[in-house]
């Protein structure tokens, strides 16, 4: 039976429709949903009609853009487009066939989820996840938002990102903070979203989306402070400058980065996350005394 999910993510509505069977799968969106009357079509930002297709075909009509398959355990995601928008084929992992395929609007709306009929639970999970994180991105790119590549720790009500490449140690300094501090809580371990309100205020909201770790909270905390992390022989937190903190965000937030009109959207709220929040570079050792040390450079 289809059926159609409205949520909202960091004050953003979007709806998914198709199969309740495939939606179902989507557990970890569940707590971000919102009665369907909710949202108007002035007020989403995107909608993602699902189907099932017994084969992908070649991406006739489209050129090719780019394709992300820069690290070998993550998604490898081609990016196609035409003047009426954009497809994205994407893998599980870099060196895996293809599971689907998202066929999207040039103004990002609109978008058909392509799904092989042949996938398995997890699979159909993967796709409808990873379509909804690519059209989030890309559709609110003007709107103060930022989609992130973080880690995100609460504390005393105020939330710590940590930043990093995959590998740096962010999911095992946000544990340390854990051990060392028992009120503080994982708020997301992947992919938060940062939010510049009317009054320049910063917040980070929670997610469906958590990488491998399971954390699909739906509230948002004020912004104490983004960190960036290095592994490092000893431990040590410096201020970064503005250029070095604008450097580290955009290389850690997500979005079309090529295209000019996204790059502006994004450019703007980077600017004001920067002036308005404190940045630093945290080296550091896998311990708790790192915890403590950047904990108290930020509280």
């Amino acid at each position: 039976m289809n059926t159609s999910y409205t949520y909202r993510v960091a004050e953003q509505l979007f709806t998914i429709s198709g199969d309740e069977r495939y939606l179902m799968l989507a557990a970890n969106m569940a707590p971000f949903r919102v009665p369907n009357e909710s949202c108007d079509e002035q007020e989403r930002r995107f909608a993602i009609a699902l189907e099932t297709v017994d084969a992908l075909g070649e991406p006739t009509g489209y050129a090719h853009f780019f394709t992300d398959n820069a690290e070998t355990d993550m998604p490898r995601i081609e990016v196609y487009r035409k003047d009426e928008g954009w497809l994205f084929r994407i893998a599980q992992v870099a060196d895996a066939p293809l599971c689907c395929e998202i066929r999207v609007s040039k103004d990002f709306r609109q978008a058909t989820l392509a799904l092989l009929r042949d996938l398995n639970m997890y699979a159909v999970r993967f796709a409808i996840d990873n379509a909804a994180m690519l059209l989030f991105a890309f559709a609110t790119a003007h709107c103060g938002v930022l989609e992130m590549h973080a880690s995100v720790v609460v504390h005393e009500g105020k939330a710590r990102l940590f930043l990093g490449h995959s590998g740096t140690g962010k999911s095992t300094h946000a544990r340390q903070w854990l051990a060392e501090y028992h009120t503080a809580y994982l708020l997301n371990d992947d992919n938060p979203v940062l939010l510049v309100d009317a009054d320049k205020r910063v917040w980070v909201y929670g997610t469906p989306w958590s990488g491998k770790t399971p954390c699909y909270r739906n509230e948002r905390v004020p912004v104490a402070a983004i960190v960036q992390l290095r592994q490092a022989p000893e431990n040590s937190i410096r201020e970064l400058t503005p250029s070095q903190a604008y450097a580290y965000m955009l290389s850690s937030c997500s979005g079309l980065k090529v295209v000019h009109e996204a790059m502006d959207g994004l450019h703007a709220t980077i600017s004001q996350i920067v002036l308005g929040v404190p940045m630093k570079v945290l080296e550091c050792l896998p311990d708790k005394a790192s915890a403590q040390l950047c904990y108290e450079a930020t509280k």
